[in-house]
């Protein structure tokens, strides 16, 4: 069953851990690699093939190289970083309409093993999926979704401030995505890897900004964000985009994708920084303007100044 929220419990240690980021051992930038010297065999006991109704997909199995930490694992080609446990490691994933091929990878000083699994999910399509991770232990890069809003458009310009803002503190999607934390063996406070994950089974046209807000532990090292988009997954007019964004500064919020839903299975993708300069009559005159705007109110709501 997917999740709309998590108990009041769990969003209060994020709250905690979020507003005074702790102090960790120094990290290290890229994927780390485990430190074995035996090629590492990865062994998948779920999923195991076949044919599945559910819209989430179990990962699980064991990495014979227990200092492998995180492992990488691939769903059609979306990346997710997973951390494991003495070798042991288990999650679930969002399935797509018809093929998911999984694919776990681990790598260690002698090379890389992996194992894969194809399962086939009779399920309507997903029209709207967001995927988060960083390549650096030890901090937080949350995943942040602002909506369209009923009155969030006035003529050919976006207004930021009728966006409802979806992210770790508010997971309630007004219009009915599923926010989920980045949840690891019970824990929804992990900070690291990731992944943060979006999904929307229904999403309404109109302006949706993915952005990223980077809080580092006490030796302030970078990251590199990985964004995974995929629209209409399951079906011909599907997109799917990656974007990979450096942060380093402390409460940094990146703007990362602008995705602007048309119907009908159409949608367009705009990156800040990579693809040329938008306007109308596709997409509104002030996108600028409305993300310095929501780049304010993403720093105020995550310290816990907002809501």
């Amino acid at each position: 069953m997917l999740r709309h929220a998590v108990t009041v419990g769990a969003l209060f240690c994020c709250a905690l851990a979020h507003a005074e980021p702790q102090l960790t051992e120094p990290r290290n930038d890229g994927v780390p690699t485990g430190s074995g010297t035996t090629l590492p065999k990865v062994t998948l006991s779920a999923p195991q093939g076949g044919w599945s109704v559910k819209r989430m997909i179990r990962v699980a199995g064991t990495c014979s190289d227990p200092t492998v930490n995180p492992i990488v694992v691939s769903i059609n080609g979306d990346r997710y970083l997973l951390r494991t446990t003495n070798g042991n490691f288990v999650r679930e994933f969002p399935a797509a309409r018809g093929r998911n091929v999984v694919t776990v990878m681990a790598t260690n000083t002698a090379g890389t093993g992996k194992a894969q699994a194809t399962t086939y999910a009779e399920i309507p399509p997903v029209p709207f999926k967001v995927i988060l991770t960083s390549d650096t232990d030890g901090v937080y890069t949350d995943l942040h979704l602002y909506e369209p809003g009923e009155h969030s458009m006035s003529g050919t310009s976006l207004l930021p401030d009728n966006m409802p803002h979806v992210y770790w503190l508010n997971t309630a999607s007004p219009s009915g995505g599923t926010f989920f934390l980045n949840e690891q063996q019970g824990s929804y406070d992990v900070p690291g890897y990731g992944p943060y994950l979006y999904v929307h089974r229904s999403p309404p046209a109109g302006v949706y900004l993915v952005a990223g807000n980077y809080w580092p532990s006490g030796d302030k090292a970078h990251t590199l964000a990985t964004l995974n988009l995929t629209l209409f997954e399951g079906t011909p007019q599907e997109i799917r985009r990656r974007v990979d964004v450096p942060m380093a500064t402390h409460g940094t919020t990146r703007e990362l994708a602008w995705i602007n839903v048309l119907g009908d299975g159409k949608a367009l993708i705009y990156v800040p920084g990579k693809d040329p300069p938008v306007g109308p009559p596709l997409w509104p005159s002030n996108l600028d303007a409305a993300a310095s705007t929501l780049r304010q109110r993403a720093q105020s709501d995550a310290a816990g100044e907002g809501g």
